[in-house]
């Protein structure tokens, strides 16, 4: 790894007769190896291509806020956007939790299902952006500007900070913390001289946890390549099952992802078989549950951020 790292810095990459990453370099997403990157598909996914006791864990154990609450529990299985867990607590069917997987591996979940003392959890399409909440709302309104510049300009007449109607409401906006954006972002790692795609679940300064197809090692250090947004080295914290969680080698500034363009959250997302119940296709997501429009978000971010 370490000559990987000099080869990288170096640019001996770009040398073709000696080339970093080999045979699969830049892997086609729209294959099954990552169910995270078909948000770029033209088509929705029907079936789970996936074999389930590839994801299926033991002795893994999480943690989850529930209701202001950490509560323990234990990872059955965790792939494709969402986990079963099984644990001491109550929650209402389609009630928002957040799970927590390690060091930057928080995501937003719904309970999906319920049986027992276990539970299905889905996790929120979007990738999520911890950080300063006015930097990161600077940032989504920078990469609506840059990414979507055909929407309409908007005039506002004051200082006060727009509210569209299908804002959440107060409560509900003070219990996600900020109006949730429609965007995701992926990239590339490269690691022993191969390439793979890979969905950013959420995203800090200071790490990342990643959707990939690869199961990498506790402890392995690897390249992220974020495209426009830039490229890091990372240290791999944590994995359980297709997740992983990463330690940034340098300071990301959050801002520098207003320059890769997102992709959007689908309309309609096909679940692993573990996480579905009497075959049923509903998201909890699919209402948008507090999601707002490209459109909705800029009018409101530009009012708040005057203001």
């Amino acid at each position: 790894m370490n000559n990987f790292r000099a080869a990288l810095l170096s640019g001996k990459g770009r040398d073709p007769e000696q080339p970093l990453v080999t045979g699969k370099k830049r892997r086609s997403t729209a294959g099954d190896g990552l169910d995270g990157i078909a948000v770029t598909r033209e088509v929705s996914r029907t079936s789970d291509h996936r074999g389930d006791d590839r994801h299926r864990l033991t002795t893994e154990t999480a943690v989850v806020l529930f209701r202001g609450t950490l509560l323990p529990v234990d990872l059955i299985n965790l792939s494709g956007g969402g986990a079963m867990v099984r644990g001491d607590f109550a929650p209402q069917l389609w009630e928002p939790v957040q799970l927590n997987l390690g060091e930057h591996g928080t995501v937003e979940c719904a309970v999906r299902w319920i049986r027992d003392d276990r539970f299905g959890l889905e996790f929120a399409h979007e990738t999520q952006i911890h950080g300063d909440p006015r930097e990161r709302d600077a940032m989504l309104l920078d990469v609506i500007r840059r990414s979507f510049p055909d929407l309409a300009p908007t005039t506002i007449a004051s200082t006060d900070a727009v509210e569209p109607a299908s804002v959440p409401s107060d409560a509900d906006a003070a219990r996600r913390g900020s109006p949730r954006h429609p965007m995701i972002w992926s990239g590339t790692v490269l690691f022993q001289h191969d390439s793979y795609p890979v969905r950013l679940r959420n995203v800090s300064p200071h790490g990342a946890m990643i959707e990939s197809p690869l199961a990498f090692p506790a402890g392995a250090e690897l390249f992220l390549d974020l495209g426009e947004a830039g490229s890091l080295f990372a240290t791999v914290s944590w994995a359980h099952g297709d997740q992983v969680g990463l330690e940034f080698a340098q300071t990301f500034n959050i801002a520098d992802l207003a320059k890769a363009r997102p992709g959007l959250t689908p309309q309609r997302w096909s679940s692993p078989q573990y996480l579905r119940q009497d075959q049923s296709d509903d998201s909890p997501w699919s209402a948008g549950w507090g999601r707002l429009t490209v459109k909705e978000l800029k009018n409101s971010l530009e009012g708040y951020l005057k203001h």
